[in-house]
């Protein structure tokens, strides 16, 4: 915990808290989650992730949260991406490369059309 010294740094240190309070309010904003387990990074998680953080930038996509998480538990489908657009029901894809991604991103993402041939099926 920082050093608090004096009215400014409790200011400084107000402002950090909200912005990162800010940070986690997920109230109309597109969320995505990569799965980087293990089994995800050795099958190419990592360069998914990389190619979707590119997309959001650039297409200056502001009201999109992008997150890590570890294992889904979904071995084998690996790299996984679950996309949760505003008030939409969350959709998982399974085995999502570079050029899944960007499909993702650009037809379900920006255009709100889901893409069947990548869906998880359970």
């Amino acid at each position: 915990m920082p050093t608090i010294n004096s009215i400014e740094d409790l200011k400084r240190l107000r402002e950090e808290a909200r912005k990162i309070k800010d940070m986690r309010d997920q109230t109309g904003k597109t969320q995505i989650v990569v799965g980087m387990g293990t089994i995800g990074i050795a099958a190419g998680a990592r360069e998914t992730l990389k190619e979707i953080l590119t997309f959001i930038e650039e297409n200056r996509l502001p009201d999109i949260i992008l997150r890590q998480t570890g294992n889904l538990g979904l071995d084998g489908m690996d790299p996984i991406v679950k996309v949760t657009l505003p008030d939409k029901e969350e959709i998982a894809y399974c085995k999502v490369n570079t050029d899944i991604a960007r499909r993702i991103m650009q037809e379900h993402v920006v255009d709100g059309n889901v893409l069947t041939e990548h869906l998880v099926k359970e």
